[in-house]
């Protein structure tokens, strides 16, 4: 089978891998580029023809179709396969209950994470004591209303199959387990680690890699 699109970005990126297990879900093929360089391929005239923000991750169909911004392409990937009304919901109560959590994860989850990550894992700004503190306990903040949702060992967090939703909030989780969600936050969130243990054995989700739990939060 001929690949649906392809994406631009670094390695290990999860907005990247998100959007692969999506494909791998709706049965399509989206590879991450090869030759891809940060800083130098998203600055040239050619990608900047197709991706003026010249952002990352950028996909790029089969059919020439370009689309930039990780959720959106995760959505468009969705409703582009034979599984799109189980990604995205079949009626409009399922719908918003999905894209519920999908601005979820990128209002609640992933600015916090991210902020602990470039100051003590890429070190790109200089470690702001408060800052960290602050986005260690929103991002706890989070996890525990996540938590309070899969209560009863709740498998899926909306209705009774994997939709769009497990994944969009998985991502982020899967990244900052690395070296933000250590063992002493995972003690007050149990159901959360159940159900990502459980999205983990899926076999679509192996795009993401290995789940990999860190025992202490990072710091400088």
């Amino acid at each position: 089978m001929a690949p649906f699109g392809k994406i631009y970005s670094y390695p290990n990126n999860f907005r990247v891998q998100r959007a692969q297990v999506v494909a791998a879900v709706n049965g399509l093929e989206v590879p991450l580029t090869e030759d891809y360089q940060m800083g130098v391929t998203n600055k040239t005239p050619e990608f900047l023809a197709k991706f003026p923000m010249g952002k990352v991750p950028a996909f790029e169909g089969a059919d020439g179709y370009c689309l930039t911004e990780g959720a959106a392409i995760c959505q468009y990937i969705a409703r582009s396969g034979p599984k799109a009304s189980q990604l995205l919901g079949a009626d409009a109560k399922t719908e918003g209950q999905i894209a519920q959590w999908n601005y979820f994860a990128e209002t609640e989850l992933i600015p916090n994470i991210l902020l602990v990550a470039i100051m003590t894992v890429f070190k790109m700004i200089p470690y702001d004591e408060a800052r960290y503190d602050k986005s260690a306990a929103d991002t706890l903040r989070a996890l525990k209303a996540l938590d309070a949702a899969l209560k009863d060992g709740k498998k899926y967090l909306v209705g009774d199959q994997l939709t769009l939703a497990d994944i969009m909030v998985a991502g982020p989780i899967h990244a900052a387990s690395k070296f933000l969600i250590d063992a002493e936050m995972r003690k007050e969130v149990p159901n959360v680690f159940a159900w990502l243990q459980g999205l983990f054995a899926l076999p679509e989700f192996k795009p993401f890699g290995e789940l990999v739990l860190c025992e202490k939060r990072s710091k400088p």
